[in-house]
């Protein structure tokens, strides 16, 4: 079942067209990221959902019901989280909650059931203060029990962690981590970091339009570049591989040698080096060189400076990995990589 279904909205503000063809929807019980660049309209999008802003085509339901603009009707269905949420600064959090329960037309012993219920949520039960001695990331975290208030099928979220150091960030991406079996999340943000730590699906919004959506693992398949990385234990090694990666001919970057890692595109030989490297005993391996820094390096293997080479056309995998084995060439790390999402976002984008 969808919880939110947009289908070919459009809103223009007098001669700027802000959403061209808007058409996604989002499944129940999902943590969805409406991603854009500052500016690209997903305020406005929500603004619509909550029936602030009218659009001037395409529809949009909640919960299989159709948004009126104008009407609160739906709203009994979403739970709200602007970006920056405001709140009675004398009441302390128990306070606040419990008279939002009370204007809901909630008896005064449910209301403050469940004001102690989201405080325990949201990390926020032993807090006596007013709140005009929070913090944001508080604020934000007072602002995410207030929308759940209610029981919601739909949490929207407007940027709820752009302006928040890397703690109150981690509090928020796992306050909505726990709620989603309670809640739907729209999650609207510019921080493509969060969106790959706690979303199932993703929508990216560029000039008004949706220009990539689906899930996680959908869209990196579509536009990812994965490969395999091996990681030498030693610098040294490292470099020989490169040596031996340049001396194979022209670059066709099937895989590559970045800093002391070996990348490649190939299943097969990727299981191989698995078992290579439980044979080897490399997995419990001593040293590891990260970026021109290394951490337990022994005398005489200096690091080498951060670079990617493209392995030549005319070697294969195969051979690369018969030059590790060959060589004895011992190993710290073998793993899948996948594309960042930020570099999908930038490739969609045009940027």
């Amino acid at each position: 079942m969808d919880m939110l279904t947009l289908r070919h909205v459009k809103k223009r503000f007098g001669e700027k067209q802000v959403l061209r063809d808007v058409t996604f929807s989002v499944p129940e019980h999902t943590i969805f990221g409406f991603v854009g660049q500052n500016g690209a309209g997903k305020t406005t999008t929500m603004k619509m959902i909550l029936g602030l802003l009218e659009p001037e085509g395409g529809e949009i339901k909640v919960c299989g019901e159709t948004v009126h603009y104008g009407t609160a009707r739906t709203n009994r269905l979403i739970g709200y989280l602007p970006d920056v949420p405001e709140f009675y600064s004398y009441m302390t959090p128990s306070e606040y909650l419990r008279f939002c329960g009370e204007i809901a037309g909630m008896s005064g012993k449910e209301a403050k059931s469940r004001a102690k219920e989201l405080l325990e949520l949201v990390g926020l039960a032993e807090e006596t203060r007013k709140i005009r001695g929070f913090s944001r990331g508080m604020k934000q975290r007072l602002g995410i029990a207030q929308a759940l208030f209610h029981r919601p099928g739909l949490l929207i979220c407007d940027e709820p962690t752009s302006a928040l150091d890397p703690v109150g960030r981690k509090e928020i991406l796992d306050i909505l981590m726990a709620v989603k079996e309670e809640t739907t999340v729209l999650f609207s943000t510019h921080i493509l970091a969060d969106v790959e730590r706690i979303c199932d699906e993703v929508a990216f919004l560029h000039r008004g339009e949706i220009v990539l959506r689906g899930t996680m693992e959908e869209v990196r398949k579509i536009h990812g570049d994965t490969g395999y990385e091996i990681e030498t234990e030693y610098s040294a090694d490292a470099e020989r591989l490169r040596r031996y990666l340049r001396g194979r001919g022209t670059e066709d970057g099937r895989c590559r040698a970045k800093e002391n890692e070996i990348e490649t595109e190939y299943q097969k030989e990727a299981e191989q080096l698995q078992i290579y490297l439980k044979e080897s005993g490399a997995e419990s391996g001593r040293h590891k060189t990260t970026g021109s820094k290394a951490e337990g390096v022994s005398p005489g293997q200096k690091a080498s400076p951060s670079e990617i080479i493209s392995c030549p056309d005319k070697i294969t995998a195969e051979e690369a990995l018969a030059y590790i084995l060959e060589h004895r060439i011992p190993l710290r790390r073998f793993e899948k990589r996948e594309a960042a999402l930020e570099s999908l976002f930038m490739e969609v984008v045009g940027k």
